[in-house]
């Protein structure tokens, strides 16, 4: 799992306003959450915070003005056709402490003989871990896996310390037969058209 070091300013401006100043400043607003404390609301810069957010579930080291806090991304809004950073939530973990995160999969290996569509049911999947060891992505292997096979929750090997916040025979993945098109009966096309 990723760690950085951040560094962050207390903001006592709110609004669409002060954020569009912000973003000017090439900082983005984000709110501090967790353990029962008063939300803080920080101001961050955005190329760095960005970087960070390239690894799944990094665990920051947020320093706000000398103060170091370790927080995890827990919401992240982005501008949607440049996508730059709108807003981001944090959470204040500490170490030892368990978390409950979305870690992406990482599909290895290949599907049978055969035309064959991997269906995602899960693109993600829910898992609870330490918040110092919460992996970056969960391989799951489909060597060899035929239409009408599938990879149920409790099929993937997870790595120590980490547990599924989901049952085990959920369906994470499944292997469809892939569709050949069907030419259209003869005759059928343009049919009509003689009579108009």
């Amino acid at each position: 799992m990723a760690d950085v070091t951040l560094t962050a300013t207390v903001r006592n401006e709110f609004g669409k306003g002060a954020a569009r100043r912000l973003r000017r400043e090439e900082k983005v607003p984000a709110v501090l959450y967790g353990h029962g404390a008063d939300p803080v609301h920080v101001a961050i810069p955005s190329y760095d915070m960005m970087m960070a957010l390239k690894n799944s579930n990094v665990l920051i080291d947020l320093d706000i003005e000398g103060k170091s806090v370790l927080c995890i991304p827990k919401a992240v809004q982005r501008e949607a056709i440049r996508a730059f950073l709108i807003h981001v939530d944090l959470l204040t973990v500490k170490r030892g402490e368990k978390v409950n995160v979305d870690v992406p999969l990482h599909i290895e290996g290949d599907l049978g003989p055969g035309q064959h569509i991997l269906e995602h049911v899960y693109n993600t999947l829910p898992i609870e871990a330490e918040a110092t060891q919460i992996p970056e992505t969960i391989t799951v292997s489909v060597e060899g896996l035929v239409a009408g096979d599938s990879v149920e929750a409790k099929d993937i090997t997870l790595p120590k310390g980490v547990s599924l916040t989901i049952e085990g025979d959920e369906t994470v993945l499944s292997v469809l037969a892939a569709q050949a098109e069907e030419p259209a009966p003869e005759g059928e096309e343009g049919e009509g058209s003689a009579a108009e």
